[in-house]
């Protein structure tokens, strides 16, 4: 039973917690707003996100914080070469009296931080893909449900390549996002040194308990799409395949593999939540392109004359926008 009278209730109660989730969060995150919204967009869907940024700029303490504010239990997996998938989801060990028992894994919990999760090889990769889609792990046959919410935050180190193992496309369009995350402004990179033992994630109030998390999530999928936004969403991913009639030229010229289905459906999820954490009831075509370049960034392949004439992801996208 929902504990608001009506959805527009509901609506207006997920855009005033979300102020409250920033505002949280900002007591130890300083800047990457953008990052923090797409993070609690990506929640809020069900979905999951691929952060991609060098070592230091704390990932693991934002979706620490973030885990606080949304009091959600967390758990971080450090993806090693030597990692097992029985090292993320459990095993079954024979107890004193000789009988089979399931010790679970750190993939049982809320948040999960796959950590570097391009330096494991596939099989463990693979280990992942069961639970960030069907909510389950399945160990010597036998199906174990995961607590809801769930939610993945992988990382991945963009400038070291020795020794990792680039994630397979269908693991990779498993991800709603993948966020760039960049340096900090001279501002806040002064902001950061200045705060550094001023503020411990102890500090930070939780804004959402898990009920009310799936409460919103159930909220986001019931929101109404007009028809001319879906069209447009559909529209722009037809616009990256280059074998499409409604191809754009740079997707012609520049790219060797277009987004799939999956893209139009996370656009116009992502559009709804993002409308909704703005404090409006339906998401209109402006909603759909704010959410555009980290949910297609991923599912669009470059070809050789676009690595070779310097022609970034972001550049085709911001075309085809």
């Amino acid at each position: 039973m929902s504990e608001y009278a009506t959805e527009v209730e509901a609506a207006d109660a997920l855009h005033q917690a979300y102020a409250k989730l920033k505002e949280e969060i900002s007591k130890v995150i300083v800047g990457q707003d953008e990052v923090v919204k797409l993070l609690i967009t990506s929640i809020f869907c069900q979905g999951h996100a691929l952060l991609v940024g060098v070592p230091g700029l704390a990932k693991t303490l934002l979706i620490r914080t973030l885990s606080s504010a949304l009091h959600l239990d967390f758990n971080r997996i450090q993806f090693t070469p030597d990692l097992m998938p029985s090292d993320i989801l459990g095993a079954e060990t024979l107890d004193k009296d000789r009988n089979f028992q399931f010790i679970k894994g750190p993939i049982f919990s809320n948040i999960i931080l796959a950590d570097e999760i391009n330096r494991t090889p596939p099989k463990t990769q693979a280990a992942l893909l069961e639970s960030m889609q069907e909510y389950s792990v399945t160990v010597a046959g036998k199906q174990w449900k995961l607590d809801e919410p769930f939610f993945v935050l992988a990382t991945q180190n963009p400038i070291e390549q020795e020794g990792t193992y680039p994630l397979p496309e269908a693991q990779l369009d498993r991800f709603m996002f993948m966020i760039n995350l960049d340096y900090p402004s001279y501002e806040s990179e002064i902001d950061i040194v200045k705060n550094e033992s001023a503020v411990a994630i102890g500090d930070v109030n939780a804004v959402l308990d898990a009920k009310q998390i799936i409460e919103f999530q159930k909220l986001v999928n019931k929101v109404p799409v007009a028809d001319n936004v879906i069209e447009y969403a559909v529209n722009l991913v037809h616009k990256t395949r280059p074998d499409s009639d409604r191809a754009s030229d740079i997707a012609q010229s520049y790219l060797e593999w277009g987004a799939g289905p999956r893209a139009s459906q996370f656009l116009i999820k992502g559009a709804k939540c993002n409308a909704l954490l703005n404090g409006k009831y339906s998401p209109d075509i402006e909603d759909v392109q704010a959410v555009a370049e980290p949910i297609l960034r991923h599912r669009i392949v470059r070809n050789f004359k676009a690595e070779a004439e310097g022609v970034t992801i972001s550049k085709i996208i911001t075309d085809i926008l």
